[in-house]
């Protein structure tokens, strides 16, 4: 049976319907056959606190992902980690490195008046930027050891904010082996510009964000997009595109927009289980979340510490968590339901899971997956 009707002027998609649109863009329906570079740019990156979370987010999207395809971008500069949207830590190419961080870059700087503000009034940004950038430059720094050489030169100054300020007014990229896979180190920072060899590329514009987002993500509303980017004010930027777009309503009556031929699959299209790494951008770029996980259960995720767990998708929809107890060479994959999972599903998770420690935990020798009590 069809889940959309029409309404009003606007075609009517359910939360059903607006699941799938979101599952099919995110290559979360079948695993499809793209370079790992590739399926960066089609996501708009991934969000990536945890280091190596983009390694299983594309595992669950692509066909025979290869780890080491990922960590080659990443070491020979091709893909970078760099604060983007929402002023937050995304794997990106290096090509959309260097044109999204000026689109964004309203909301890094806000970010960072909003929480030392009152400990650098009065600094002179400009000089904080060329002392800063030099020290980065000279050689990769933590921003520990950034703002210690920093506070050399204003005493009066808190360290910490110093050494933050300057991530907001110099575009950083963390430097491997941070986010190799296999690797690993301390969040050590340069300067996109000299780590890329290439300067910042101003021709991007919101209209060009709003755009990918939708390619990505829709169809959302303005506020969608808003919680995605961290921007405000996009709705005079829809209202330009409008003529590009097309129009949608939700079950709520609000409006959504999206590219005309974007895919939006029936809403009875059958979606796999998948396991969905901690801080997946699918969970975190809407200001309605309601298409990805159900509002009962939005508290289990996103608590006040701000760690959001790996998830687990049934249905398309997050219905449980997931995580990897490793012990004396052997891998527990722990996988806990909300709720009671049916026979099948519980079949159909433990049997992708197996799937997801043969990846993920592939030198243990001993590996099971449990499946709790819901």
């Amino acid at each position: 049976m069809p889940d959309r009707r029409t309404t009003g002027a606007h075609e009517l998609l359910t939360t059903r319907a607006l699941n799938r649109a979101l599952l099919a863009r995110q290559m979360l329906l079948r695993r499809e056959a793209m370079p790992a570079g590739a399926a960066l740019e089609r996501l708009v990156g991934m969000q990536a606190q945890s280091p190596l979370s983009p390694y299983t987010g594309l595992w669950t999207r692509l066909e025979g992902f290869d780890p080491g395809e990922l960590a080659r971008l990443v070491t020979e500069r091709r893909a970078v980690r760099i604060a983007l949207m929402r002023s937050t830590i995304h794997l990106v190419t290096a090509r959309d490195a260097l044109a999204l961080r000026p689109v964004v870059q309203p909301v890094i700087a806000r970010g960072v008046r909003g929480g030392y503000g009152r400990l650098l009034a009065g600094l002179d940004e400009a000089e904080l930027a060329v002392a800063g950038r030099a020290l980065l430059e000279e050689r990769p720094r933590t921003f520990v050891d950034l703002g210690a050489l920093l506070g050399a030169r204003w005493p009066d100054r808190d360290p910490r904010a110093l050494a933050t300020a300057v991530r907001a007014l110099v575009p950083l990229v963390q430097v491997p082996p941070r986010g190799v896979w296999g690797a690993g180190g301390p969040a050590a920072h340069t300067s996109a510009e000299a780590w890329l060899g290439r300067p910042l590329d101003g021709a991007t514009s919101a209209d060009d964000l709003v755009l990918r987002y939708l390619a990505a993500f829709g169809p959302a509303t303005v506020a969608d997009a808003q919680a995605w980017s961290g921007l405000t004010r996009l709705r005079p930027v829809v209202e330009r595109l409008r003529p590009r777009l097309r129009a949608f309503r939700d079950e709520r009556g609000r409006e959504l927009l999206d590219l005309p031929d974007a895919p939006r699959p029936d809403a009875d299209t059958p979606a796999p289980p998948r396991f969905l790494p901690e801080f997946d951008n699918v969970l975190l770029s809407f200001d309605d979340r309601s298409r990805i996980v159900a509002d009962a259960h939005r508290p289990r995720l996103f608590g006040t510490n701000g760690v959001i767990p790996g998830t687990v998708l049934v249905d398309g929809f997050v219905r449980a968590t997931w995580r990897i107890a490793r012990e004396r060479g052997a891998a527990t994959l722990v996988v806990a339901p909300f709720a009671g999972l049916a026979a099948r599903d519980r079949a159909a998770v433990a049997e992708e899971g197996e799937r997801l420690l043969a990846f993920a935990a592939a030198e243990t020798a001993g590996r099971e997956v449990r499946v709790v009590a819901g």
